[in-house]
C-alpha cells in the first residue's frame, strides 16, 4: 500500500486543517501475538502558524496504568504532499506523506521498554472517516521484526463541542 493509492479520495486529510485546535484520542497496543499491553487516552492541542507552515502538536498521554507522557511534535509542510516532523524521542525525522483521505508517517523513535531504551521503527496510517474522525494504525517493529500494533481512534472536537464545554464552564 502507497499513500498515493489514496489520491483523490475523501474526506481530505491534512495534519493542519484536522488537528488545528483540540482533539481527544483513545488507543492500545498489541503485541506481536495480539494480546493487549497498554491502552490510553492522548489530549491534543495542536496550533498552525501559517507564516512558518509549521504545525505544533502537544500530546499528553495518559496509560491505564497511571503512567503520562508528553510528546510535542514540530510539523513543517513541505509541499501539498509532503511534511517533515521532528520530536523530542523520535530519532532523526519522521517523513510524512497525504494523499486524499491519507496520511502515512515513517519514523524511528526511542521508547522505553522495561528499564530499557530501544529504538523503533513505526509505520503509521491514519484514515479520515468524516469531519471529525481519524483512525490510526502503526506496525511497530525492531531490526524488521514486528514487535505490535498500535490503534489510535483520533476525534477532533467541532465548533458546537467547544462552545457547549465553554458554556458549561
Amino acid at each position: 500500500m502507497k499513500p498515493e493509492d489514496f489520491d483523490g479520495q475523501g474526506p481530505r486529510l491534512t495534519l493542519e486543517s484536522f488537528f488545528a485546535g483540540r482533539t481527544r484520542a483513545w488507543g492500545i497496543f498489541q503485541d506481536r501475538f495480539g494480546t493487549l499491553r497498554q491502552q490510553f487516552t492522548v489530549e491534543i492541542q495542536g496550533a498552525w502558524d501559517d507564516a512558518k507552515r509549521t504545525l505544533t502538536l502537544t500530546e499528553d498521554f495518559h496509560y491505564a496504568d497511571g503512567n503520562e507522557e508528553r510528546r510535542v511534535w514540530a510539523i513543517e509542510k513541505l509541499d501539498d504532499n509532503s511534511y517533515r516532523a521532528t520530536a523530542g524521542d523520535v530519532v532523526g525525522s519522521a517523513a510524512v506523506k497525504c494523499y486524499g483521505n491519507v496520511v502515512n508517517l515513517s519514523y524511528r523513535m526511542q521508547v522505553a521498554v522495561n528499564g530499557k531504551d530501544w529504538t523503533l521503527d513505526f509505520d503509521d496510517w491514519m484514515f479520515r472517516q468524516d469531519e471529525n474522525v481519524v483512525i490510526n494504525r502503526a506496525e511497530v517493529t525492531k531490526w524488521g521484526l514486528k514487535v505490535g500494533t498500535a490503534t489510535i481512534f483520533f476525534h477532533r472536537k467541532g465548533e458546537m463541542e467547544e462552545r457547549n464545554q465553554a458554556a458549561e464552564g
